[in-house]
């Protein structure tokens, strides 16, 4: 019988906070035609023309503000969170990729079907989206197109529920005027070109407010992380803080569904960027739900989603 492998991807990080790290990770994700879906041939003037050479540096100290001893912290707690589903999954092999940097998934595939593995990848992406899930899928798909893709995992009961515990026992901890449950935003033009990424979204808001224990009024929607000019999926978060706000709700809790691990949007972009925007327009208070990261109990969900999804050994 061939050994169970499970691959866990997430999105990658630049190898240091440098200015040279980060303009390399930024050109090969920012080149990505499932990211950026603009002919080459206008979208890469720009970008190595202008994009690069003012984004490279800046990013870099936003990168710098967050990392870690161990190093970036999507990396860090993934790589925490691998271990802790080896260990509940002993007889299989667990690794970990990012799609972009390293370790890649091409490498990482190579190197565990070299040992007979059956393997089974699993994106750490809740829902499903071209920007995301698709360019795992692609280079999935370049090293053996029969291996299995576990691509989204956002409608589990048991995923839902952890979900709703953690945002739960963050609202209790203060009293609150506000719910802001934010996810990573998407152009608008992806959608209606099919993406199911919105729809998918609003499911799982919707079922939080079944299981969550908040009037209804208070919990809100919204979308972050906008790039580029193009319209991006509506309402901007950075516009309902401020809008809250100015509504004389100053007291808000952010959820991030869309990000399992700590990155750049939750510790800057939310914690330092989007908190200053808040207080700037007279909020008081922006608490994050904590990632989860490398908790126990998401480690468990892991494993037992592949275990229920992944094949039998």
């Amino acid at each position: 019988m061939k050994k169970n492998g499970l691959l866990l991807v997430n999105l990658g990080s630049p190898s240091a906070p440098t200015t040279a790290a980060v303009k390399h990770y930024l050109s090969v994700f920012l080149g990505d035609r499932n990211v950026v879906t603009m002919p080459p041939a206008l979208w890469q003037p720009l970008l190595k023309g202008i994009i690069l050479p003012m984004r490279s540096w800046r990013s870099a100290t936003f990168y710098r503000d967050i990392w870690m001893k161990e190093g970036s912290p999507l990396v860090v707690y993934t790589a925490r969170l691998t271990k802790q589903v080896q260990d509940l999954l002993p007889d299989w092999d667990v690794r970990m990729a990012m799609t972009y940097e390293q370790p890649s998934i091409k490498e990482t595939l190579t190197a565990m079907q070299e040992t007979g593995e059956q393997v089974t990848v699993l994106a750490l992406f809740p829902h499903f989206t071209q920007s995301t899930t698709q360019s795992i899928i692609d280079q999935v798909r370049a090293v053996d197109p029969t291996i299995p893709i576990i691509d989204r995992f956002a409608d589990e009961p048991e995923y839902l529920q952890l979900l709703a515990n953690q945002i739960q026992a963050a609202w209790q901890k203060k009293k609150y005027d506000r719910l802001l449950i934010t996810y990573h935003g998407i152009p608008t033009a992806m959608v209606k070109h099919g993406d199911p990424y919105q729809e998918e979204t609003e499911r799982t808001t919707a079922r939080l407010r079944q299981l969550l224990d908040i009037p209804a009024n208070q919990i809100k929607q919204a979308y972050q992380s906008k790039f580029g000019p193009m319209p991006w999926l509506k309402p901007y978060l950075r516009n309902t803080l401020m809008q809250e706000a100015q509504l004389g709700n100053r007291k808000l809790l952010l959820a991030v569904p869309s990000f399992v691990a700590d990155c750049l949007e939750t510790l800057e972009e939310d914690g330092v960027q989007n908190y200053q925007v808040f207080r700037s327009s007279g909020g008081q208070e922006l608490d994050l739900v904590p990632a989860f990261n490398d908790q126990p109990a998401f480690a468990r969900f892991i494993a037992h989603l592949a275990q229920k999804r992944g094949p039998k050994a």
